[in-house]
């Protein structure tokens, strides 16, 4: 199993929809784990982990942008490359 780490942007339209707790399981497979999330009525900001195949991530990843979420991959380097 893989485990990758993203910071996830919803628009307004898809702030009460539980796209990550439920829908990226029942249609993936996959385990999402929020991180942390700042959530208000315009906007929401959410870091999860995923942990699946990485098959099944990369198409959790896919679905989440075609729904109109802004995902970035948060990478576990040091930005100082020590």
């Amino acid at each position: 199993m893989a485990v990758a780490k993203y910071f996830c942007t919803f628009p307004q339209d898809l702030i009460k929809e539980p796209i990550i707790s439920h829908t990226l399981h029942a249609k993936f497979g996959v385990v999402p784990n929020i991180r942390a999330a700042s959530i208000t009525e315009q906007m929401a900001l959410v870091a999860v982990e995923i942990e699946g195949e990485e098959q099944a991530i990369a198409d959790s990843v896919n679905y989440l942008r075609e729904r109109g979420v802004t995902v970035e991959e948060i990478s576990d380097a040091d930005p100082a490359g020590a």
